[in-house]
């Protein structure tokens, strides 16, 4: 059996506050309050150590698509992630016929018993096709919740997250549905109202679909969805913080008017993330990828984009100059709560999986660990 490990020396990023000089004692797969008789220690001096990221909004990466790929390139778009610091990923899929869509929704069901992944989001069919973004129109549908439904059956448990255009027909009756299984209910892709997004909350809706993006713009007259979400407590805002998705002054707008407790920083990442430019296909719809920022081919729209989480925390330290503990928790701690697993992972406490990140001094990566194995071993970056 292997020696349990001391991570010592390290800014330590708890739920309390920032210990300099902390430890985390790791005890098999679990971190432990106390050492046990054989320990090795890691010395981790002049580095911070915060809990493994939690990203629950993720189409792939590794050249991997968690929409279309098999079991194995699915998996490997989940390594390419925890190479990057994300220890815990929902997979998203794009608009498909409902046929297809309930079949990977089995395949990806299977993984997530496994463990590998942490769930499954559905993004589309039921959104705008106003605010289609990368999504192919003639596949979107009205949320009829008997729709709806099967895609819930389908997934057999694993079912996370549902994004709708809860104006369209159905959508309010499909908010309550994914409300009374357990499922968040995400508004995006949208062009509704302000008055119809907040009944849309009322109803029980609780995320806000990468906020900005694919809904109409804050306007002074018509403040539109974006206001309705900023300012009801009960949603949680999803930010790509890639610096094409949003200007710095929109997620900082963003992140201070909402509070750093209702903020879930995602990265939207597609095959492209962890690999290269080139061209891809998301859903049925071609993209070129150039210089990392990901567009459909036809038309020019973003699709989805290359990030990964590690950089996603480097940009929000050090160029959006956000607090380390609030980009800490719109990493771990909000999105695991979000998705029901923060009795497991989203911060260093006794009892949790270990999963966790180091980073050095300039907020860079340099190891993550997973249920108690170096996923990157800091000792031999």
């Amino acid at each position: 059996m292997a020696p349990s490990k001391v991570l010592a020396g390290a800014r330590v990023v708890l739920p309390t506050g920032i210990v300099d000089g902390g430890r985390v004692i790791v005890d098999g797969a679990r971190i432990a309050g106390s050492a046990p008789t054989r320990t090795e220690t890691v010395d981790l001096s002049g580095h911070w150590l915060v809990p493994g990221f939690v990203d629950m909004h993720n189409h792939g990466g590794g050249g991997a698509s968690f929409t279309s790929g098999t079991v194995e390139e699915v998996l490997q778009g989940v390594h390419t992630h925890r190479l990057h610091g994300t220890t815990t990923v929902v997979a998203s899929t794009v608009t498909g016929d409902m046929h297809g869509l309930a079949e990977r929704a089995g395949l990806l069901s299977e993984l997530a018993e496994q463990g590998d992944i942490a769930g499954i989001h559905f993004e589309g069919p039921f959104i705008s096709p106003c605010r289609k973004g990368a999504h192919s129109e003639e596949l979107l549908r009205d949320p009829d919740p008997a729709e709806v439904r099967k895609l819930i059956d389908a997934a057999r448990g694993a079912a996370k997250m549902v994004t709708l255009a809860t104006e369209l027909p159905g959508g309010i009756d499909s908010v309550r549905l994914l409300a009374e299984h357990g499922v968040i209910a995400a508004i995006g892709h949208t062009d509704a109202t302000y008055e119809q997004t907040q009944e849309a909350i009322d109803a029980g809706a609780t995320v806000a679909t990468h906020l900005f993006n694919a809904m109409p713009a804050l306007g002074h007259r018509t403040p539109g969805p974006i206001a309705a979400l900023l300012e009801d407590e009960r949603i949680t805002v999803e930010l790509i913080n890639d610096g094409t998705h949003l200007h710095p002054a929109s997620l900082e707008l963003a992140f201070h008017h909402a509070g750093a407790d209702r903020v879930a920083f995602i990265t939207d990442a597609m095959d492209a993330a962890g690999f290269g430019d080139g061209r891809y296909l998301l859903g049925p719809l071609e993209v070129e990828v150039a210089d990392g920022v990901a567009r459909l081919v036809e038309g020019g729209s973003i699709a989805g984009s290359t990030l990964t989480l590690d950089r996603a925390f480097q940009r929000a330290v050090t160029i959006d100059r956000l607090p380390v503990e609030g980009v800490v928790a719109a990493l771990s701690a909000n999105p695991a709560r979000l998705l029901g697993v923060y009795d497991k992972v989203g911060s260093l406490e006794p009892g949790k999986d270990a999963d966790l990140v180091v980073l050095d001094a300039g907020f860079g990566l340099k190891g993550v660990m997973r249920k108690g194995e170096w996923v990157v071993d800091p000792q031999l970056g």
